[in-house]
């Protein structure tokens, strides 16, 4: 079976040209989806040989409409990988993602491990390289780093364009709704380059992950279900309880309050742990998992704002 690589971008410079690179000569097609830039993107893509499709900017953008404008730009696909103009696909990922497919009928989409090539860079970067090694085996959804069958990307009618975050969550839910497998293999897909480095670029990317919460399960009530209720609880619940105390006069009871964001984080700090974190990073990188709370509690209500009032879903950028 034949694979075609669809790559989504906007403006991400040597970290495009190294997407394009790293498919060179591997796949029948490649595309590449550009989303405004205002870079020499669409240049670096043509001097490579990758199909180049510019986005009508005129129209919201989201990763879901780029990645479903090249999917529809292939000619006649069998095997699809989608990955990120941040990413690059790492040597024999392709050959090992084609195989489990032909050898496993019932599985309708493969992903891989995806790693940061720059973890060292800040503990905003070791955060995102801790949250996507996770586990193989049957999965219930994954990233936007996925290998599928065109037919049945065809027969969901791929992402949905007006989900701006998780989209790559809510297309896996309908996936599986198919009676599709999806399935994580034990192998390196991609090197992403998540070039996180300051505390504004995290906390924004933590508000897009709060919206994308919000809105998937909004879609599929039965998923994201423990993720929205955490954010309610820390986000919302447990500091409208703290100030109804000291209005109240029972400023004592923060303490309890105190203590189960105490709790909270030895929960996050023994997890990292358990995954080989060092000490002080799992400090650290536990002290925002607690703190991400309240930057999703603000992509949660946006999203619910912007339904109600019938408003545009809009990206929510970090770079």
């Amino acid at each position: 079976m034949s694979v075609d690589v669809v790559l989504i971008g906007r403006n991400e410079g040597a970290r495009l040209v190294a997407a394009l690179d790293s498919v060179q000569g591997i796949a029948r097609q490649v595309v590449y989806v550009d989303s405004g830039s205002t870079d020499d993107s669409v240049a670096q893509a043509q001097a490579r040989g990758a199909k180049v499709v510019q986005l009508d900017m005129s129209i919201p953008f989201t990763a879901a409409r780029a990645r479903n404008a090249g999917f529809d730009a292939l000619d006649t696909p069998e095997i699809v990988q989608f990955i990120d103009g941040d990413c690059a696909l790492v040597p024999g990922w392709l050959d090992a993602g084609r195989a489990f497919l032909e050898d496993n009928p019932q599985v309708g989409m493969v992903t891989g491990w995806r790693s940061e090539i720059h973890p060292e860079a800040s503990i905003y970067n070791r955060l995102c390289d801790w949250e996507w090694h996770r586990p193989p085996g049957e999965i219930a959804a994954c990233g936007g780093d996925m290998m599928v069958r065109a037919r049945l990307w065809e027969l969901v009618g791929g992402m949905n364009p007006n989900v701006i975050a998780a989209e790559d969550d809510e297309v896996c839910c309908r996936f599986r709704k198919t009676g599709a497998k999806l399935h994580r293999l034990p192998v390196d897909m991609t090197r992403h380059d998540a070039a996180m480095l300051r505390f504004g670029q995290w906390w924004s990317r933590a508000e897009r992950t709060g919206h994308g919460f919000a809105q998937v399960h909004h879609l599929h009530p039965d998923y994201f279900k423990t993720e929205v209720r955490r954010v309610l609880v820390y986000g919302l619940a447990l500091p409208v309880l703290a100030v109804l105390f000291l209005l109240m006069g029972w400023a004592w009871l923060l303490v309890v309050v105190l203590g189960l964001y105490a709790l909270s984080l030895n929960k996050g700090r023994q997890a990292l742990l358990r995954d080989g974190i060092p000490p002080d990073d799992a400090n650290k990188m536990a002290r925002l998992l607690t703190l991400s709370k309240f930057p999703n509690l603000i992509g949660l209500l946006r999203f619910h704002l912007r339904r109600l009032r019938g408003a545009e879903m809009r990206i929510i950028e970090y770079k």
